[in-house]
C-alpha cells in the first residue's frame, strides 16, 4: 500500500494556472473520492499523481518518497480510465494478462494473477471472451481487472462509471466497495457525481476553480460545509439557501430576513456583529411544516410538489426568502396542494449561517429549544 503526500502541489500551461497550492495528506489503505464540477482541476491533479503530466510546483510524496519526477511506471500505481480501452482481438484473459506478459513475469505466475483478479471481480466465466462479446459493466470489470493483475500499492480511477447507464453505476459503486475491503489499498477516485462521491469515499476532497474547498467524510461535508460553495455542490436538492441581517442576540445568533421575519440559529451570539449580512442554509429534510404558534416560521404558499415514490419534494414561495424553499417528506405526509399556503419550521440547530465570503460560521451554541 502507498500513502501520499502532496505540498503545495501546482500546475501551470505557460501563464495559466490551473493548480492553485494544493496540501492533502492521504492515508494507506484509504478510499479518496475527488469531487467538483468540470474543469476545476481534479482530473488534472491525478493525472500528475500518476506521473502523465508535469508537475509545475511542490512536491508529490509517494510511500514517503518524493515522486516529481519518478517515470510513471515506476510509481507502484495503476490507473483505470473513463474509456475502458481493451485490446478488441484479445480474449480477456490476455487482455489481463499482457502487462504481466511485458514485464517478463512466467506463465503460471500470469495465469495465478488473472485467475486470482477475476475471482475478485467475479468474471471467471467471461477469459475466453473478446470485449464486443461483453456488456459495459463487464468490460469495466476487464478494465480494473486488467489494474489489479499488477498489485499496485495505489490504484487511480478517473471517472470509470461515466459510460454506465444509472443501473450499472449502482451496482458497479457497490462492487468498487466490496474491492476496496477485500484489497485494502489506497485508491482515488475522480467524479463530477457528488452521489458516486458520497458513497464511494471514506473522506471527500471538494474542488473548485483549482483548488481544495473542504476534505472530510460524506457525513461531515454534507452536515457542516465549510462554505456556500460546499453546501450547494452536495445534496440533491441542494441546501436551501435564505439571505438574512445578523439582529442583536443573547444566548445565540438571531437574524432578521427581508421581509422581517426573526429566525435563532444555534450559532454563538460572537460569531458575527450585529448589522452584518449573512446567508441561512438548511437541508430540506430538516424542514417541516410548523406547527400552530411554533417559532423559526416562515408563511408560504406551495409552488409545486414533485412525487418521487417514497418521498414528496414540496417546493414553497415564502416573502423572506429570494428563492423557493424545499421540503422533504414521506410520500404519505398530509401537505397542502400548489397555490395553498404553509408555514415552515426551521430548527434552529440545522441552521448553518455563512457570513459575506461564503464561510460557515461555526456552531457554538447546543441548547437552543426553537
Amino acid at each position: 500500500m502507498a500513502a501520499l503526500s502532496l505540498r503545495n502541489l501546482a500546475k501551470r500551461y505557460g501563464e495559466t494556472a490551473v493548480i492553485h497550492g494544493v496540501d492533502l495528506d492521504i492515508r494507506d489503505g484509504e478510499f479518496v473520492v475527488f469531487v467538483g464540477p468540470s474543469g476545476c482541476g481534479k482530473s488534472t491533479l491525478l493525472r500528475m499523481i500518476a506521473g502523465l503530466e508535469e508537475i509545475s510546483g511542490g512536491e508529490l510524496h509517494i510511500g514517503g518518497r518524493l515522486a516529481n519526477h519518478v517515470p510513471p511506471a515506476r510509481r507502484d500505481l495503476a490507473m483505470v480510465f473513463q474509456s475502458y480501452a481493451l485490446y478488441p482481438h484479445m480474449t480477456v484473459y490476455d487482455n489481463m494478462a499482457f502487462a504481466l506478459q511485458l514485464a517478463g513475469q512466467g506463465k503460471e505466475a500470469i495465469r495465478a494473477a488473472v485467475q486470482q483478479a477475476a475471482d475478485v471481480l467475479q468474471i471467471g466465466h467471461l477469459l475466453a471472451r473478446r470485449p464486443k462479446e461483453l456488456s459495459g459493466g463487464q468490460r469495466q470489470r476487464v478494465a480494473i481487472g486488467r489494474a489489479i493483475v499488477r498489485q499496485p500499492g495505489l490504484f487511480l480511477f478517473d471517472e470509470p462509471l461515466s459510460n454506465l447507464d444509472a443501473s450499472l453505476r449502482v451496482q458497479m459503486r457497490m462492487e468498487l466497495a466490496r474491492l476496496h475491503a477485500q484489497l485494502k489499498t489506497t485508491m482515488i477516485y475522480v467524479t463530477h457525481d457528488q452521489v458516486e462521491a458520497m458513497t464511494l469515499g471514506e473522506r471527500i476532497v471538494v474542488f473548485n476553480g483549482g483548488r481544495i474547498e473542504q476534505v472530510g467524510t460524506p457525513r461531515q461535508l454534507y452536515n457542516e460545509p465549510a462554505n456556500l460553495f460546499v453546501a450547494g455542490f452536495l445534496g440533491t436538492p441542494k441546501m436551501n439557501r435564505i439571505g438574512a441581517t445578523v439582529t442583536d442576540a443573547q444566548d445565540a445568533l438571531t437574524v432578521r430576513l427581508a421581509d422581517g421575519t426573526p429566525l435563532r440559529t444555534a450559532v454563538a451570539p460572537d460569531a458575527a456583529q450585529a448589522g452584518t449580512v449573512v446567508t441561512i442554509g438548511i437541508r430540506p429534510e430538516h424542514v417541516r411544516v410548523a406547527a400552530a404558534n411554533e417559532g423559526n416560521r416562515l408563511e408560504g404558499v406551495v409552488r409545486h410538489v414533485e412525487y418521487l415514490g417514497d418521498q414528496l419534494l414540496v417546493h414553497a414561495v415564502t416573502p423572506g426568502a429570494t428563492e423557493p424553499i424545499s421540503l422533504r417528506h414521506g410520500a404519505d405526509a398530509a401537505v397542502p396542494r400548489p397555490g395553498e399556503a404553509i408555514a415552515l419550521h426551521l430548527p434552529a440547530t440545522a441552521c448553518n449561517v455563512f457570513g459575506a465570503d461564503g464561510q460557515a460560521l461555526k456552531q457554538g451554541v447546543t441548547k437552543v429549544s426553537i
